[in-house]
């Protein structure tokens, strides 16, 4: 498979970008911009090199989406944040759809901890996430472990988690040199 083009990379970064301000305003990711990003990463990638690399650029919408599927899944994830990983890669690719997450969620951890010690909290959130884990052990179910999220919400710090993913995507992209 050829390298991403520079083009690309940077048009992926703008995508993401302009998510996370949408998110970091409005706590939700559209589907205008979601499912526009799906379906345009697969397009081009057929436009681009035909069945091989429409079907990476599938493989990579899958693994974007199987990510964050189990968090949407329980409560812990919005949709829109599982469409744009989807989006993100279709244009990208497989290999480094994974690579992205990791990166993301280190970016998202630092966010989250970042958070909870900038609100003066820190043992109240420390409690809320011996007790979500506790759930997650115990209850396995996750149509009630999103029953809980949901309920918890109104309590919790909410972080926009396509800041995250444009963050640690943009980072992993610039360290591996693919924005130059």
């Amino acid at each position: 498979m050829e390298p991403i083009p520079r083009e690309v990379v940077w048009l992926v970064s703008i995508v993401l970008i302009e998510a996370a301000l949408i998110d970091g305003r409005s706590l939700r990711v559209p589907n205008w911009l979601t499912y526009h990003f799906l379906v345009g990463g697969l397009i081009f990638a057929f436009y681009r090199g035909g069945t091989p690399f429409f079907l990476s650029s599938l493989a990579g919408a899958c693994v974007g989406l199987l990510t964050l599927l189990p968090l949407y899944a329980i409560g812990g994830m919005g949709a829109g944040d599982v469409k744009l990983m989807a989006g993100l890669g279709a244009w990208i690719g497989p290999w480094l759809t994974a690579w992205v997450f990791v990166s993301s969620a280190v970016v998202g951890a630092v966010i989250a901890v970042a958070m909870v010690v900038y609100s003066g909290a820190i043992w109240r959130h420390i409690a809320m996430l011996q007790t979500i884990v506790e759930e997650v052990l115990s209850i396995r179910s996750p149509t009630r472990l999103s029953e809980r999220a949901a309920e918890r919400k109104p309590t919790m710090l909410l972080l926009p988690y396509a800041i995250p993913i444009a963050a640690g995507s943009i980072a992993y992209f610039a360290g591996t040199g693919l924005l130059t």
